[in-house]
């Protein structure tokens, strides 16, 4: 009893501050670790992660939970073509639904955004401005004219795009409906970042010019960032990513202010 006196238990925002301190010195923990560590239930541990993760500050990983992890440099366009495809394509079926005929619209490059191709292909009046080289090209293939306009710039080629300042010029010469953005990291408290200086100019400036921003990004790059910060989520009016996304973090988003919409494959 005098025990018990000398250490009562911790409230709840002193556990979720141990757990955090656990999780910064670890990087990932399960939660059978956790429940060893702070002596609590399953039960405990997972109403702590959910807390924290509606707060953007861990992220779940099956069976455990991670802290927010850093990325110092982005795949090339063809691993990214061969991973997560019916995520892809589910997630360009929704961010295709936000666009109407006559509109003018953004692609960020990426294999992502790539798959809407198909599905903007099949509309009669249309503008597609873009920075991806490969989106071009499956757009000029569209049975119906659609007005094409690539923004030139440095070539990235490893991610067939164009980058850096001229690129960035040319998107704010445009008046744009919708810019449909990208990103290999993003998460609640960071928003939208990048390991690639090239690529933060020529997203800001898609968003600058368009009337509408929408964030195309998977749940599995959720939780990492980059070194370059591009803007935060919620300067983006539609979230869109795949069902993978956790409730908890899903909360945290909407409650950040932005729509969000999860594709289910």
């Amino acid at each position: 009893m005098a025990e018990d006196r000398e250490h009562p238990p911790l409230i709840p925002d002193q556990r979720r501050e141990q757990l955090l301190r656990h999780l910064r010195r670890d990087g990932v923990l399960s939660v059978q670790q956790i429940t060893r560590l702070l002596d609590v239930s399953h039960m405990t541990v997972r109403r702590d992660i959910a807390e924290l993760e509606r707060k953007g500050l861990v992220f779940s990983v099956p069976g455990g939970v991670r802290i927010a992890s850093t990325i110092t440099s982005e795949p090339g366009f063809l691993h990214k073509s061969e991973v997560e495809q019916p995520q892809k394509r589910a997630m360009a079926r929704e961010a295709a639904r936000l666009v109407q005929e006559g509109m003018t619209v953004y692609l960020d490059a990426g294999t992502t955004l790539l798959a809407m191709a198909p599905e903007l292909a099949r509309m009669t009046s249309l503008t597609v401005v873009t920075n991806d080289f490969t989106t071009i090209g499956q757009l000029m293939s569209a049975p119906h004219h659609l007005d094409l306009v690539h923004v030139g710039g440095l070539v990235d080629v490893s991610n067939r795009s164009s980058v850096g300042r001229l690129a960035a010029n040319t998107l704010r010469d445009l008046a744009l409906d919708i810019a449909f953005i990208s990103t290999s990291s993003w998460d609640l408290l960071r928003g939208v970042t990048t390991p690639s200086e090239s690529k933060v100019e020529v997203k800001q400036a898609a968003m600058a010019s368009a009337a509408h921003s929408v964030l195309v990004a998977g749940s599995s790059k959720y939780g990492t960032f980059g070194r370059y910060r591009v803007a935060a989520l919620s300067a983006h009016d539609t979230i869109v990513t795949d069902a993978d996304l956790t409730d908890a973090a899903a909360e945290g988003i909407r409650t950040g202010g932005s729509s969000l919409v999860l594709a289910r494959s």
